[in-house]
């Protein structure tokens, strides 16, 4: 397939944008620089409405920009059902877990498992997400860029380095208060940019919404019985909602880039209230994200044609580079890549705060006490952040991608097993130090063993959060001497008075 020319107006476009995230970072290094609250927290001076922004556009990576809408293209809206999701689990966070974060005023997640069980939890936990999200980053980097250029003349490795560079560089300036703000900015930048490819979509094609909606109910895109159908695991709609709410306990209540958002706001009403923004748009994104690529199947199905052999994955920048007016490609193409930086931002902002809260002051202090722990926190970024971008760089020049992926793999399904570890701490009393570390090891080896089974990466998660809980509540049972006085952190005591130990 010949590629496409990005244009000179396409790139001064997405040169400005770039350029414009940096001057955010440049503009609150200043306050960013006076102490570790406001590098990672910001002082909880974030409106609620932009910290809720900051969440959606975290949790939206360009992976979801490009993939969600190929599902729709391929099949239908059936995994829009797992959207729902966050309708479920917000009542149960604003309930049953923000007040504990917000409680203990802890910096990081996994704050609280030391103050519930033991440092043990704390540092695993945390060890654990450093692990993923550099590996993280490797990868929201190289899917998209990889997808763009397979469609255009970019040269992959020179926009790596550029869009990368720069969001390090921006992290690196700015603090959590410019990461928020930047993804602010991203976040409107990405929806503008879903919107208006469905907008032009629905205009280039002959016969306009009444095609698209003929083209639904011909073709089944929206959806069908087989969505139900228990055979096909794949596309089971219960299966569907189900693992996407415990991914989501895991996203919203072990994993650092979220929950570092709660603390950003001034009082514990404006975090919810952030949640529910969050909620919003995540709602927002169903009809944008599966309608784009029910739009994308209807205009080349009636108004063009794909090259033979290719790979829908890059079906939503060639939409855009090969369709669109210059200019306005360019835009789009950054609102791709603004929701990567957003997700990069985030990981490695969250990935300092761990290194710097979870370790260096919680277990070496006293050795660095002449350091400056901003400094340091910077220090983190750069290097966790060249980390990602260099095996990012090297999956672009090879063909080590599935190598990689199984890292991934490796290090993320540790995740949701982390949150049942949560779950087990603030709505059980008995839970002890001994049991969640056996149902964390327990749990993990059962998911590896269904995840081995290829039958749903959301028949993982389900399996991976229930086991992680049960275990680690039966193992506790039947070695209760490790309990720990759990007044103030679980829910049958949330109204006590909580003292931090020593």
């Amino acid at each position: 397939m010949s590629k496409v020319g990005f244009g000179v107006l396409n790139w001064v476009v997405l040169g400005a944008y770039l350029l414009a995230m940096l001057g955010v970072g440049a503009y609150f290094t200043r306050k960013a620089s006076k102490n570790t609250d406001s590098f990672f927290k910001a002082e909880g001076h974030i409106p609620a409405w932009a910290a809720g922004f900051s969440i959606y556009a975290t949790t939206l990576s360009a992976i979801t920009f490009m993939s969600t809408p190929e599902q729709a293209f391929l099949s239908d809206w059936a995994y829009a059902i797992g959207s729902f999701s966050i309708l479920i689990i917000i009542p149960i966070l604003v309930k049953f877990y923000i007040p504990f974060f917000r409680k203990l005023k802890v910096t990081t997640a996994y704050e609280y498992l030391e103050e519930r069980f033991s440092p043990v939890m704390r540092a695993i936990s945390s060890l654990l997400f450093v692990l993923y999200h550099i590996s993280r980053v490797a990868i929201v980097i190289y899917l998209p860029i990889i997808a763009i250029t397979s469609v255009s003349n970019i040269n992959p490795i020179l926009i790596a380095c550029v869009v990368g560079g720069l969001c390090i560089l921006y992290t690196f300036l700015g603090g959590i208060e410019g990461v928020i703000w930047s993804d602010v900015i991203q976040g409107f930048l990405l929806l503008g940019s879903a919107l208006l490819i469905c907008v032009l979509g629905i205009f280039y094609i002959k016969g306009g919404f009444g095609t698209v909606v003929n083209d639904v109910v011909t073709n089944h895109k929206f959806i069908s019985g087989n969505d139900f159908n228990i055979g096909d695991l794949s596309k089971f709609v219960p299966l569907i909602l189900a693992g996407q709410i415990f991914n989501s306990l895991y996203q919203y209540t072990g994993s650092q880039d979220v929950v570092q958002r709660y603390q950003t706001t001034a009082t514990i009403k404006d975090t919810n209230k952030s949640m529910y923004t969050n909620g919003w748009l995540a709602l927002i994104t169903i009809p944008l994200f599966f309608g784009m690529g029910t739009i994308l199947y209807s205009f080349y199905q009636h108004t063009a044609a794909l090259p033979a052999g290719f790979n829908t994955s890059a079906v939503v920048p060639y939409f855009v580079i090969t369709q669109m007016p210059a200019g306005v490609a360019g835009l789009v193409i950054a609102g791709i890549f603004a929701a990567a930086q957003s997700t990069i931002a985030s990981s490695l902002n969250a990935i300092s705060s761990c290194v710097i809260t979870d370790f260096k002051q919680r277990f070496f202090n006293d050795k660095f006490k002449n350091s400056n722990d901003v400094t340091l926190a910077r220090g983190i970024i750069i290097i966790a952040g060249v980390l990602g971008l260099a095996v990012a760089i090297y999956l672009l020049m090879g063909n080590a991608s599935q190598i990689w992926n199984l890292f991934l793999s490796v290090t993320g399904i540790f995740g949701v097993p982390i949150a049942g570890i949560f779950a087990v701490g603030i709505f059980t009393k008995r839970a002890n130090t001994v049991g969640v570390l056996t149902g964390l090891v327990l749990s993990v080896g059962l998911s590896f063993w269904v995840q081995s089974l290829n039958i749903s990466s959301l028949l993982v998660a389900c399996v991976a959060f229930i086991s992680a809980f049960v275990l680690s509540y039966v193992v506790s049972l039947l070695f209760p001497g490790g309990n720990h006085d759990v007044t103030g952190l679980t829910v049958s005591t949330i109204n006590e008075t909580y003292v931090k130990k020593n």
